[in-house]
């Protein structure tokens, strides 16, 4: 019984919105993923304070997660496809939500950090998943607006997150910043158990590939160690040149042996396609100028004297433009209009946002409108770029697909944190000494401008997908 998907019930199964019933059972780890991503960081000053720990000892709690996370999101992806979505993505959320209590409960920063890490395999495990299960259980015709109801999820939860957070570590302490996700995870099990379809579709592993794993691992902890240490982290220079010439060893090493191992975590024929790499590199981009605010607003804000709670209330413009344009965007834009066709329209909203930011006065009212706009073209960018990379995808290896659209959104969320950091570090280095100098918020602004038009490129040299030849999937 704990090794094999349980069926629906006939009565949930056989209901016209059975789809929906399972789109929104997903919503419930898009929401707390990104809920526990914009969240963590108000813990910092508590945990620093209790456990009498340096800033860059804490930010381990971000670090480990992060790392653990971007490393497995593709080997979980493979391993779902081969034993089933649905039982892996509860095992995700029993792992998640075993983790978050004992984070709540830890004794040490060190107990801490080791069992965010632990909670990150939880997060894999769903996240690998999520993406599958809302495309091979929606129609086919509806998957970009399920797909537009997970975004809008995932941004109900990052906007939440510095209010929820304020008042947690305010009221109750930062523990409880870890134990609210413990009803919620609760709560999803007993409905992903009832309302989420079993696989019908499976790929064989033929073997798991434990070197490419490792390899994958270093390839990303070194790299995001890497740019984290060149963010003004107490690390000699020739150690973070180190860092960055692991990285770049082991992810070569990665790309060789998945080229000639027999049982590869990535088949890289997944990846050769033009749709589905720019599709990743678009998705990417889109998730560093949707994080990368999460470092800036703040330091711009509270250096010009507005305090964290006002800073918090401009972000939250971010993700509600997210969330109209992912919900709604349906119903105003042409029906006619292309995936493609709305991806180059998003991208070129979000490169006109982020450009007149970095020219624009950085006050609080510029701000908001202006997030609000950088989140209307991310809600009609991000689910139209998912759709064309899952529609590209064969069902059979749609968790492999969805393990590498969260690992770019993983890779894309690392980087807004820490390219914005290195940015405000190099700005503040080399850019103008004087106080209240917005120049180190340029330089900022400037990672996130090209991010946008890397995303605008990759969008318009996209191309439609090829019409599936597998056949679309019954689900029970």
């Amino acid at each position: 019984m704990l090794l094999r998907e349980r069926a629906r019930p006939d009565a949930i199964r056989d209901r016209p919105s059975a789809w929906w019933l399972a789109v929104a059972t997903v919503c419930f780890g898009a929401f707390m993923g990104q809920l526990d991503a914009s969240i963590v960081t108000l813990t910092y000053g508590g945990l620093r304070r209790q456990f009498d720990a340096s800033p860059a000892a804490v930010e381990w709690v971000s670090l480990a997660y992060l790392v653990v996370l971007i490393a497995l999101l593709v080997p979980a992806g493979r391993l779902s496809d081969a034993h089933g979505r649905k039982l892996l993505y509860l095992y995700g959320f029993a792992v998640f939500t075993a983790a978050s209590a004992v984070c709540g409960l830890a004794p040490s920063l060190l107990v801490l950090v080791v069992f965010r890490g632990v909670q990150a395999v939880g997060a894999a495990l769903m996240q690998a998943n999520s993406v599958a299960l809302v495309t091979t259980s929606a129609p086919r015709e509806r998957m970009r607006a399920a797909l537009g109801v997970q975004a809008a999820a995932q941004a109900l939860g990052l906007a939440l997150g510095p209010t929820v957070g304020g008042v947690l570590v305010s009221t109750l302490g930062w523990r409880w910043v870890f134990g609210v996700n413990v009803p919620i995870g609760v709560l999803a099990l007993v409905a992903g158990h009832y309302l989420l379809p079993r696989t019908r579709e499976r790929r064989a592993t033929g073997g798991f590939d434990w070197p490419g794993l490792a390899l994958l691992a270093a390839a990303t902890g070194c790299g995001l160690l890497g740019v984290s240490a060149a963010s003004g982290l107490p690390v000699p220079a020739w150690a973070v040149a180190g860092l960055f010439a692991a990285a770049v060893a082991a992810g070569w090493g990665f790309v060789a042996r998945q080229a000639r191992t027999r049982a590869p975590l990535l088949d890289l024929a997944l990846v050769r396609g033009r749709t589905v790499a720019l599709g990743l590199v678009g998705a990417l981009s889109g998730y560093l100028v949707l994080f990368g605010p999460l470092v800036l607003v703040p330091v711009v804000l509270t250096a010009s004297g507005s305090s964290e709670l006002a800073a918090g209330l401009v972000l939250t413009a971010l993700p509600a433009g997210f969330a109209v344009a992912a919900t709604g965007a349906d119903r105003v834009l042409p029906r006619g209009l292309s995936d493609r066709g709305r991806c180059v329209l998003g991208a070129a909203v979000l490169t006109a946002a982020t450009a007149a930011m970095l020219a624009a006065p950085l006050t609080r009212g510029v701000l908001a409108v202006l997030l609000a706009v950088v989140g209307l073209g991310l809600g009609t960018f991000t689910p139209a770029n998912n759709t064309m990379v899952m529609s590209a995808i064969p069902r059979g290896a749609a968790g492999t697909g969805g393990g590498l659209v969260n690992m770019a959104r993983g890779l894309g969320t690392a980087l807004g944190v820490a390219l914005v950091t290195l940015a405000l570090h190099l700005g503040e280095r080399f850019g103008s000494a004087a106080p209240g100098s917005t120049a180190p918020a340029r330089w900022a602004l400037a990672v996130l401008v090209a991010a946008a038009a890397a995303a605008l490129a990759a969008a318009w040299s996209g191309e439609r997908p090829a019409a599936r030849t597998d056949g679309s999937s019954r689900v029970s």
